[in-house]
């Protein structure tokens, strides 16, 4: 293995805190950086402020070892390679919010201003195509004095982690991309990723310059969403013919030129970085005068997958002043995340019209609560459906597909099923959002 290189990771959040007990675990030294107290505290102590499958273990492991975290910007002068995972949100027109990771590279310039000699700063969160070397070098270069090139050597690399099962997909990658502006920001990255790449089954390195590795990650995202609203697409139509749409898309995925990933039709995608990513590039694309139909598109399929599980309802039960059950909170299964979740459109528009709703999520519950204190919530799906009016299931949690029994408790038993994951069985009405 090669030797360990000291690290700081600016940003404890999804990105950042994967990340440093990743990179901790094959052998690098590694200091997280975060304004938030508790945040810290937390890591020290060796929980991780997120919930994610195998997370907690790599934490508990290498905190305060070979794992640190601290306010302290001046942390950063001690390491090899900085990497700023901070959040860039969207804004209501589909911008980044680049407000964060300015402030970020403000102070991680300043602390960078007490160093001799030069260091490697690698954007890590997702930004538009030139956003790195237009502003956020410039910004670590005016606040520490450096010349971009000379002493300060800045990179790119985009990260590819889906929520719940981000653990494996860091150590374990499909491609590692590596986007640079010097030779030392590549040798730096190179050396950084080397234990992966060696740990992994020989996964390609793509070397490129620091707006295509920008571009990479939007590319990425944005045929993933826009194949998933293809399939959306494609299974509305047979849903209108009365045709099994999952025959027809799992024929489809047998051809090599398409495959059979996100071909899994149903009420839509969302969470942190697709509905995020997607905005991004279609607004910077007209910024430079291109109006990106397909993606447009997509968004526009993606949003009215929700409207279409609430128009399945209505045929057989009118929501005012009914009961209705919301089978899963979380934007995905594995995960705690809200963010972007399809329920949210779903209990909103259930509550104007109003609907009763009792919500269950198996990890969600607490973080959708937060946002919705104003409903009802049950700790397990059985007491959801307990004399609920109808059932909506949102997110494909493995254990819905295991519901049973538990549908004799509804007072009718309707159940509208958004992800094709419960079975249909005698003594409930069920219907397939697709």
């Amino acid at each position: 293995m090669q030797s360990a290189k000291r690290i700081s990771i600016v940003g404890s959040g999804y990105v950042g805190t994967t990340i440093a007990a990743c990179f901790a675990d094959v052998g690098h030294d590694v200091v997280n950086v975060d304004i938030d107290e508790g945040i810290v505290a937390s890591l020290n102590d060796g929980r991780p402020p997120i919930h994610e499958p195998g997370l907690e273990e790599l934490v508990a492991e290498h905190a305060g070892e070979r794992l640190r975290a601290t306010t302290d910007y001046a942390a950063v002068r001690d390491t090899d390679v900085t990497f700023l995972a901070l959040p860039t949100p969207a804004e209501e027109d589909g911008h980044i919010d680049l407000s964060v990771m300015k402030a970020g590279a403000r102070s991680l310039g300043a602390a960078l201003g007490e160093i001799d000699g030069s260091h490697v700063v690698v954007t890590k969160s997702t930004v538009v195509p030139t956003t790195t070397e237009e502003t956020i070098a410039p910004i670590v270069a005016e606040e520490s004095g450096m010349t971009v090139g000379e002493d300060l050597h800045v990179g790119m690399n985009p990260e590819f982690l889906r929520e719940g099962s981000a653990v494996a997909d860091f150590l374990d990658p499909d491609k590692v991309v590596l986007g640079a502006g010097t030779d030392r920001a590549r040798e730096s990255l190179r050396s950084t990723f080397d234990p992966l790449v060696e740990g992994a089954d020989d996964p390609p390195v793509i070397e490129t310059g620091i707006a295509e590795a920008e571009m990479i990650k939007y590319a990425n995202n944005g045929f993933l969403a826009a194949k998933i609203s293809l399939a959306n697409d494609i299974a509305n139509i047979c849903k209108e013919y009365d045709i099994d749409s999952e025959a027809v898309l799992s024929a489809i995925g047998l051809d090599h030129r398409i495959g059979s990933a996100f071909l899994g039709a149903g009420v839509g995608w969302g969470g942190s970085c697709f509905p995020k990513d997607v905005a991004a590039i279609i607004a910077a694309a007209r910024d430079v005068g291109y109006e990106p139909a397909m993606l447009e598109a997509a968004v526009e399929v993606n949003d009215r997958q929700p409207v279409r599980l609430l128009e399945r309802l209505r045929e057989y039960v009118d929501p005012a002043g009914a009961r209705v059950a919301v089978l899963g909170l979380a934007f995905k299964p594995g995960t705690d995340d809200i963010r972007n979740s399809r329920a949210i459109p779903l209990v909103e528009a259930l509550s104007a019209a109003g609907s009763e709703i009792v919500g269950y999520d198996p990890v969600a519950t607490d973080n959708f609560r937060a946002r919705y204190p104003d409903i009802d919530y049950a700790d397990s799906a059985a007491a959801a459906l307990d004399g609920a009016d109808a059932a909506l299931v949102v997110t494909d949690w493995p254990e819905f597909a295991d519901l049973d029994g538990e549908f004799d408790g509804m007072s009718t038993p309707v159940v509208v099923d958004g992800r094709r994951i419960v079975t249909r069985r005698e003594g409930i009405v069920y219907e397939s959002l697709v």
